[in-house]
């Protein structure tokens, strides 16, 4: 007889799909394992308080038995359900759900653990919650740190082709952040200067700097983000046009410039 193997993890729930008629894969980013999918049995069913451990934003102490295929969740018991202080706020709630979507896709490899990335949605769903700073900003701070765990970090107060620090005016998702004026190639963005300086501040978690900056540089801040994520994910986040929609003065980005 196979021995089989329990193990505990904590982690915060991404989201969830059907399987079957009363079950749920589940899917987790933990603290020691990594991204994880496991089932949870019966949590469809009515009486269940199982199920309502595991939705998405709450982050749960977990024990589970190892299997060939999906692992199974034995054990559930909520440590914080960061999802509560969102649900009645549209904006901060799809600034949420993108924040978990960014997650999942930017741990491509399943139990490959990613400690500074779990960390970091911690922080971001709780600074979410918290109200202390416009939603767009944690969500917009939250991605740039999570490109800068997966090495994807974009040169902002250096220009990403010769590293000169003078003369910033342009900035390219292909090549890598900012452009200094010679260096600059068609087809790059102008950003305004407060927009180079947004971006460092969100960066660096400087909210003294961020919380003061003006609509229309955090408008610009927030389209060069999402399209730099893009270019490097190859997919959008979908829940992104959500989040647009959430502030009129949002506008929703272009495609992606297409590889080389």
């Amino acid at each position: 007889m196979d021995s089989v193997t329990i193990y505990r993890d904590e982690g915060i729930v991404l989201r969830t799909q059907k399987l079957g008629e009363a079950d749920r894969i589940v899917t987790v980013l933990t603290r020691r394992t990594g991204r994880i999918r496991a089932v949870a049995k019966g949590v469809r069913k009515t009486r269940s308080k199982f199920g309502a451990r595991l939705e998405p934003f709450t982050h749960v102490d977990l024990q589970l038995y190892e299997r060939r295929s999906l692992d199974l969740i034995s054990q559930a018991e909520t440590i914080r359900p960061y999802g509560e202080p969102l649900v009645t706020d549209y904006p901060r709630y799809t600034a949420g759900v993108a924040m978990l979507e960014a997650a999942e896709k930017l741990t491509a490899e399943e139990r490959e653990p990613s400690l500074r990335q779990f960390l970091l949605l911690v922080g971001g769903l709780r600074t979410l919650g918290d109200r202390t700073h416009d939603a767009r900003l944690v969500l917009d701070a939250f991605l740039l740190r999570s490109l800068s765990v997966a090495g994807w970090a974009p040169s902002l107060d250096a220009c990403s082709r010769c590293g000169g620090r003078a003369g910033i005016r342009g900035f390219s998702i292909p090549a890598g952040g900012a452009l200094c004026l010679a260096c600059r190639v068609p087809g790059s963005a102008t950003p305004a200067p407060e927009t180079f300086a947004l971006m460092i501040a969100l960066l660096r978690g400087e909210w003294d700097a961020a919380d003061v900056s003006e609509d229309r540089h955090r408008v610009e801040c927030s389209g060069l983000v999402a399209a730099y994520l893009q270019w490097h994910l190859e997919h959008g986040i979908r829940s992104l046009r959500h989040v647009e929609r959430s502030k009129s003065e949002v506008p929703r980005p272009g495609p992606a410039p297409e590889r080389g």
